[in-house]
């Protein structure tokens, strides 16, 4: 993962912080928009608008090193399944 900018920003007491400028730029927040945290499969957690569209999303997540195909996926699900139960 190359990093490009980073930015700093300190927890409150009441666990709020302050997103800086530009943050909220990069990401075209405005007053009143809502934010999301999306954990990521390395532990770090990225940073979303939640006002922006579902075209806004592509490339969050990468494609698997593998294709799947739908019996993998089936039986991976059987699997937990039968684990669970």
């Amino acid at each position: 993962m190359e990093i490009f900018n980073m930015a700093t920003a300190t927890l409150t007491s009441k666990g709020q912080i302050t997103i800086p400028v530009q943050v909220r730029t990069a990401l075209g927040l405005e007053t009143g928009d809502r934010v999301e945290f999306v954990e990521m499969e390395d532990g770090r957690f990225s940073i979303i608008a939640a006002s922006k569209t579902v075209h806004d999303l592509k490339g969050l997540i990468q494609k698997p090193a593998k294709a799947v195909s739908l019996e993998d996926m089936n039986r991976a699900i059987a699997s937990q399944g039968a684990k669970a139960g």
